[in-house]
């Protein structure tokens, strides 16, 4: 029997140790293909639409369409690369990547450059990070600088080279890059460094700007152009290296001094104006459209107005400071605390509001003497102050609603405790301590009596007065209370300002807004201002108001306004309240509605006699005759027919022969339908010629209501 041999122990161990061997080769590459298959996956969940996707500041525009302020997001203005000068891109690709058009996204002949120089030079100084890769780390949430990021941040500039072109990668970096001085992208450092467009760059800016891209903060040529010449020349030699540009050119450029040309930007503002607009934009849009910046707000601010504003209240209220009566620390003393800031500013202040008549729209807001200092806006809810008597038109609006007319007699004597149904001892009397005999009703509005206006609120109604008040938007929850009459409760300027609008819009309110349009990133509107509008009064009867508000110009409260220089036909109504707390005086063109206070953040006596005429006036027409230069003012007209008519002072009804006897009869413009038509029974006698000719022609009839004719009975001792 044959035996096979058997293979010998050498000869079995060879025959295994090639698979081996192969398998130790193949290791290294499998576990390399492996994590690259890894980190290719990780890639894959980035969202490479952000790569393109750069938070600009929100452009805000005024009234005209020009660039007014910017907000939010990153300081940011994007530009086409066409728009970018060819100098700038040749110096940027020389200096970050060379041979950015030849590879997809990863240089790997730079890369094993860099790793022989960092070798040789025993240390990591040299990076070989393409623009893709940078572009990549810039756009996304790749980690620090570690190893497994560098991996990250490669295989995302593959799949960033497979989605976008050549051209669209290198205008996204252009745009996304820092280059100090809180400036993102290549146009706002153009026009910081250099008060420029981009498009505009010369050799020497280009190479200025390429050598920031390492680091910014060091080579700014603002803080450091000896630093930025040395990158700049770095720069040019690269380019030279290149053959981008001629030795004769790049020795031009370096002989170019480095000095910075910055453009002021003007298009960052923080004023209380701006303030209105943040807070407008949080109510209509979500927190993440506003910090994606890139919207285009268009608001209704007028710069010539909103400067006039800012500067009549400076100049008028430093005046009041260095007044004899004035006991007050003085703004030019204030010394802010060393962290945070006051609740309250010790000095006085003062708040402006200007609205378009026929719109709405916000011209001018300012709620304090200076932002800086305090970030508080007086202009705008919850900055509430009590009115005074700048609410008194609107209660004899209410009352000539009601058939009371300008001419009738009320009493300005001294309110009998118990008069007032429901106030008990409540007696409030006139600002001035004096008192007359019997008024006509004008005469109490132009020379705000409150004993007459309390009376006349008696006429209103306490339920109209207050259903008005709230109907005008100036609160919630007006008190039930006689002291509404004068103005006892709280409101702020912006809503009052608003309320007023009614009278030169023959009894429409106009809701006030600041933001007439905003468009999105690509020009889509996502938001038009509404325009509303309110008939909130009889438009008769505001009228017959906005008549008595002219003459407080010409012969009442407000008189001063000509020693002040105001030409301009208008209407208006000062306000003061107790111990001359606020100063008020809101009053328009027929082209603008302007409210101004004047006062505290801790209420107290501003000084003795501060009136809404010595205090807030003064603003007031400083700022209407600015304003009036962009919209001209021209007469109150009335939008309703009128017609003349004689009148009984007493009850209101068309004058008789008893009336002429009597002494009461006068004659009165009045809106037609605000025309009595039976004639007056308190006198007797024979109607006159036009009272019976308007009976003949079948008018309409209005009675006045009982209770007027009952409180006129009163107030002359009748039962």
């Amino acid at each position: 029997m044959k035996l096979r041999a058997r293979a010998s122990p050498k000869k079995r161990g060879h025959r295994f140790r090639i698979p081996w061997k192969l398998a130790l080769l193949a290791l290294p590459i499998v576990a390399v293909f492996g994590v690259l298959f890894f980190y290719a996956i990780w890639a894959q969940t980035y969202d490479l639409k952000k790569v393109d996707d750069m938070p600009e500041r929100n452009t805000v525009f005024d009234v005209d369409g020009k660039i007014y302020s910017r907000l939010a997001g990153a300081n940011r203005v994007k530009v086409a690369l066409n728009e970018v000068s060819p100098f700038f891109i040749d110096a940027l690709l020389a200096r970050e990547d060379t041979r950015f058009f030849e590879h997809g996204g990863i240089d790997w002949r730079g890369i094993a450059r860099a790793l022989v120089r960092d070798v040789l030079s025993g240390s990591a100084k040299e990076g070989a990070s393409s623009i893709t890769q940078q572009l990549a780390r810039n756009s996304l949430p790749l980690g620090g600088r570690t190893l497994s990021r560098k991996i990250l941040e490669a295989m995302v500039a593959l799949r960033i080279e497979k989605d976008f072109t050549k051209q669209q990668i290198l205008e996204a970096y252009v745009n996304r890059i820092y280059f100090g001085a809180g400036c993102y992208g290549v146009q706002t450092a153009s026009l910081a460094y250099f008060g420029k467009d981009a498009a505009k760059l010369n050799l020497s800016e280009s190479a200025i700007l390429a050598g920031l891209i390492r680091s910014p903060n060091r080579f700014s040529p603002l803080k450091n152009p000896e630093g930025a010449a040395l990158q700049r020349d770095t720069v040019l030699d690269r380019l030279v290296e290149l053959k981008k540009i001629s030795s004769a050119q790049a020795q031009e450029a370096k002989l170019t001094r480095v000095a910075s040309h910055p453009k002021r930007m003007p298009l960052i503002q923080e004023n209380y104006a701006m303030d209105a607009v943040q807070r407008d934009l949080n109510l209509l849009l979500t927190p993440d459209q506003i910090d994606n910046g890139g919207l285009f707000i268009y608001t209704t601010l007028d710069p010539t107005v909103q400067n006039a504003a800012t500067q009549a209240i400076e100049t008028q209220l430093t005046k009041i400071e260095h007044q004899s009566g004035f006991k007050h620390p003085l703004k030019a003393n204030y010394r802010p605390p060393e962290e945070g800031e006051d609740s309250a500013m010790p000095y006085l202040q003062g708040a402006l509001v200007a609205i378009d008549n026929e719109s709405g729209g916000i011209r001018a807001l300012v709620g304090g003497r200076d932002y800086a200092q305090s970030k508080f806006n007086r202009a705008l809810a919850p900055a509430n102050r009590q009115i005074g008597s700048s609410f008194k038109p609107f209660v004899y609006t209410v009352a000539f609603t009601h058939g009371l007319l300008p001419g009738a007699a009320v009493s300005d004597g001294p309110i009998e405790p118990g008069e007032i149904q429901g106030a008990g001892n409540w007696s409030p009397g006139n600002s001035d301590g004096t008192y007359g005999g019997i008024q006509p009703v004008s005469y109490g509005l132009i020379h705000s009596r409150n004993t007459m206006s309390v009376r006349v609120g008696e006429i209103a109604g306490l339920d109209d007065v207050q259903k008005i008040a709230t109907k005008l938007g100036l609160g919630e929850n007006i008190p039930h209370g006689p002291a509404i009459y004068i103005g006892s409760f709280e409101t702020d300027l912006k809503d009052l300002t608003a309320a007023y609008t009614v009278f030169p819009n023959a009894g429409v309110r106009k809701q006030a807004y600041i933001i007439e349009r905003i468009d999105d990133a690509d020009h889509n509107p996502i938001y038009r201002a509404a325009h509303v509008s309110v008939p909130a009064l009889d438009p008769g009867a505001a009228w017959m108001t906005s008549q008595l508000m002219e003459q407080v110009l010409v012969s009442g409260t407000a008189a001063s306004a000509k020693s002040l220089g105001f030409k301009l036909p208008a209407a208006g109504k000062t306000g003061t309240t107790n111990d001359y707390k606020d100063a008020w005086f809101v009053g328009y063109t027929n082209a603008i509605t302007c409210g101004v206070w004047v006062g505290f953040d801790q209420p107290q006596t501003i000084m003795p006699r501060g009136y809404g005429a010595a205090l807030a006036l003064p603003v007031w027409t400083q700022v209407m005759t600015k304003a009036a230069q962009r919209y001209p003012a021209h007469n109150l007209e009335p939008t309703m027919p009128l017609a003349s008519a004689t009148v009984c002072s007493i009850s209101n009804h068309l004058a008789t022969t008893g009336c002429n006897a009597a002494g009461t009869a006068y004659e009165i413009t009045l809106p037609e339908d605000k025309v009595p038509t039976v004639a007056c029974e308190i006198h007797g006698g024979t109607q006159t010629q036009f009272a019976q000719k308007l009976q003949d022609l079948g008018q309409k009839a209005t009675t006045l209501p009982n209770k007027l004719f009952q409180s006129f009975r009163k107030f002359f001792g009748g039962k």
